[in-house]
C-alpha cells in the first residue's frame, strides 16, 4: 500500500468533489471514507486509475451521505429534543410507510433492506454492515426489492416481525452514530406500543430505552469511545432506565420470550449493577443462552463468549470464542480483550491493532489503536 500516493492525490480529490457541488467538510469526510475502502481493498486488488478510484468511490460516500442527510433532517422537523415517555404522537404516516414497504411479496431480509434504504435513510453501506455481508450484494438485494414491488399494489403491509426488525437496525444504527435517529426509532417504536399488544414490541421498546439511558456516557472528552465497564454510571439516565424495565417485566410475564425481551434482559442486567464489577455475568450467560437458542445468531455468539469470559474466566471465555468464525465482525477486538484478561499483553497489543484496522468507525478504531499503545508503552514484566 503507498501511503504517500494516498495522501498526494488527497487534496485534489477533495478539490474535485468541491467543483463536481460538495461542500468542502462533506468533501473531506467522503474522501476519509474512500481512503479508508481503498487500505482494505488496495492491497490485493489494486486499481489502474488512482486518482479516478478515489473520485469515483469519494463522489458515491458523499451522495449517499446527502441522502441520509436529507432524510434525517426531514425526520428533524417532525421531532425535537429525546424520546419522551408515553404513547407516541397519532398524526404521522411513518410507521404506515413501514408497514407497506414490509410488503408480502418480499422476503423478509429484503423488506427490511428496502425499508431501511426507502425509509429509514441508511445508506447501503450501513445496511450492509448491519447484515454483516458484502455491500454490493446488498446493492442487490435492494434493486431486487425494488424491482419486486414496483408493479405491484401496496394493499397487504407487512407482519409485525418484520417491522420490528427495521426498527431495531435503524435503532442500532442511531446509537452506534446518529442520536436522532435512534430517538426517532424509540419514538416509532412507542407508537406500535401503543396500537399493537405484543410482547416483543414491548420488548424492543425496553431494550431500545435500556441502551439509550446510557448515551450521555458512552463518549468522552473529544468523541473518545467510552467503554461500558469505564463508563459514568451516574450519568446514565435512571428514569429512562426504570421505564424500559418496568416494560420488560411486563413483556416476560406473558411467557412468550422471543429475542428482543431476551436483549432487553440483558441490556437490564448491566443497568441494575452499581459499579462494572457488581455485574450479574452469570445470569448474563444464561440469557445468551437463550438469545443463541432463539436466533443462533453469530453476533449473539460472540456477545457470550465476552460474557463466559467475565463470568468463568478468560480461558473460558477464549474456549467458546475459538468455536466462531474469526471473520466475525469485532471478533479479533474480542479476542484482543480476552487474551489481555489472560495475562497476554503482548498478543491483545497486536490483535487490538489489528482489529482497529477492520472498525466500522473512526471512533472505534481511535479506541483500539489507544489501547494497542497503552499495551505497547507499559513495562514488561
Amino acid at each position: 500500500m503507498d501511503e504517500a500516493l494516498l495522501r498526494s492525490l488527497t487534496p485534489t480529490v477533495i478539490s474535485i468533489l468541491v467543483r463536481r457541488g460538495a461542500d468542502f467538510a462533506a468533501a473531506e469526510d467522503a474522501v476519509q471514507e474512500a481512503l479508508i475502502e481503498a487500505v482494505r481493498g488496495w492491497p490485493d486488488h489494486p486499481p489502474r486509475d488512482p486518482q479516478g478510484w478515489l473520485v469515483t468511490v469519494a463522489w458515491r460516500k458523499f451522495l449517499d451521505a446527502a441522502r441520509a442527510d436529507a432524510s434525517r433532517r426531514h425526520r428533524e422537523a417532525r421531532v425535537e429534543g429525546e424520546p419522551v415517555p408515553g404513547p407516541g404522537e397519532t398524526v404521522d404516516d411513518t410507521l404506515q410507510l413501514y408497514f407497506l414497504c414490509a410488503h408480502p411479496s418480499l422476503t423478509p431480509a429484503s423488506a427490511v433492506a428496502l425499508t431501511l434504504r426507502a425509509v429509514g435513510g441508511l445508506t447501503t453501506r450501513q445496511i450492509a454492515q448491519a447484515y454483516l455481508v458484502p455491500e454490493a450484494t446488498m446493492a442487490q438485494r435492494i434493486s431486487r426489492a425494488k424491482r419486486t414491488v414496483s408493479g405491484v399494489r401496496f394493499d397487504q403491509p407487512g407482519d409485525v416481525a418484520t417491522v420490528l426488525r427495521v426498527l431495531y437496525l435503524v435503532f442500532n444504527e442511531g446509537y452506534s452514530g446518529d442520536v436522532d435517529l435512534a430517538g426517532e426509532a424509540i419514538r416509532l417504536t412507542r407508537r406500535l406500543a401503543a396500537e399493537i399488544d405484543h410482547e416483543e414490541v414491548a420488548g424492543l421498546l425496553a431494550l431500545m430505552l435500556l441502551h439509550h439511558a446510557r448515551r450521555p456516557a458512552r463518549m468522552g472528552p473529544g468523541g473518545r469511545l467510552v467503554p461500558l465497564a469505564e463508563q459514568d454510571r451516574g450519568l446514565w439516565d435512571t428514569r429512562m432506565i426504570a421505564e424500559g424495565v418496568d416494560v420488560l417485566q411486563a413483556a416476560l410475564a406473558r411467557d412468550r420470550l422471543g429475542e428482543f425481551q431476551a436483549q432487553a434482559a440483558i441490556a437490564a442486567l448491566h443497568a441494575d449493577a452499581r459499579t462494572a464489577e457488581e455485574t450479574d455475568w452469570v445470569q448474563i450467560v444464561e440469557w445468551y443462552d437463550e438469545l443463541v437458542r432463539l436466533t443462533g445468531s453469530p453476533v449473539a455468539r460472540l456477545n457470550r463468549a465476552v460474557a463466559v469470559g467475565e463470568a468463568d474466566g478468560p480461558r473460558a471465555g477464549l474456549a467458546a470464542l475459538a468455536e466462531l468464525d474469526p471473520a466475525l465482525p469485532r471478533h479479533t477486538a474480542v479476542a484482543a480483550y480476552l487474551h489481555e484478561r489472560d495475562g497476554d499483553p503482548a498478543t491483545a497489543a497486536r490483535l487490538y491493532a489489528e482489529a482497529a484496522r477492520s472498525a466500522p468507525s473512526l471512533a472505534e478504531c481511535e479506541h483500539l489503536m489507544r489501547q494497542a499503545a497503552r499495551l505497547n508503552t507499559r513495562p514488561r514484566d
